[in-house]
């Protein structure tokens, strides 16, 4: 059973999705008070239903909460319609922003696939992180060394992020520039300049590798 804490404070709109939804053996659980929605035990559910105009508390605020201390997917669902709430959300943390009034079919099938895409972000990260120093933060966009946050532009990035998803296997140059949409250039050269640049940035060297290994004739190899 998918569980839902949903944020709400029109009960009656409530209990029609959480009707709909109880048939895809989806329970929703819903505080129409946004402060006991917050005490409500979050990291016990697999999702969050946030409306943004809430009593005593704006929605937004209560999504950068939400974001900042529990890793749960976060859909705001919001008769606002100012597009600056929708860009707020997103960029405080939020993953979907689904305006009023919308089908219940379509909030069934967003929760799928954020489900989907949580479930497959979290085996990557568990992943890579039993034999590397490096773990991926992909809600945050952010990639980790030791706990220590690397400042990367979006190329690199994208390359560091394939690089730790493939740890420990050969990856071909082509691979790597094929997998950066962050790359203008998509020649050999640009690519040999951005892996330079993350050697700098993660303490590594070409002569001897601790981390990024070069494969003569084929690639890289993340090792460490």
């Amino acid at each position: 059973m998918i569980k839902v804490l949903m944020i709400e404070d029109d009960a009656e709109f409530a209990e029609i999705l959480s009707e709909y939804l109880s048939q895809y053996n989806i329970e929703i659980t819903n505080y129409e008070d946004p402060y006991l929605g917050l005490s409500a035990g979050i990291k016990n559910y697999d999702i969050l239903i946030l409306d943004l105009t809430l009593p005593g508390m704006d929605g937004l605020e209560v999504c950068k909460e939400v974001v900042q201390k529990y890793d749960i997917p976060v859909i705001i669902s919001s008769a606002r319609s100012d597009v600056s709430d929708k860009v707020i959300g997103l960029q405080i943390g939020a993953d979907d922003y689904l305006p009023k009034p919308y089908d219940p079919k379509e909030m069934y099938a967003r929760i799928q696939s954020l489900i989907r895409r949580y479930k497959k972000a979290k085996s990557s990260q568990e992943s890579s992180s039993i034999e590397s120093d490096f773990r991926i933060d992909e809600k945050r966009h952010q990639i980790y060394l030791k706990s220590q946050p690397l400042n990367l532009t979006p190329a690199e990035y994208e390359i560091l992020e394939y690089m730790i998803k493939q740890h420990g296997f050969s990856i071909s140059r082509e691979q790597l520039v094929y997998n950066c949409k962050s790359l203008k250039d998509k020649g050999s050269k640009s690519l040999d300049v951005i892996i330079g640049r993350l050697r700098a940035k993660i303490g590594d060297s070409s002569k001897n590798p601790k981390y990024i290994q070069s494969v003569r004739g084929i690639g890289y190899k993340l090792i460490g």
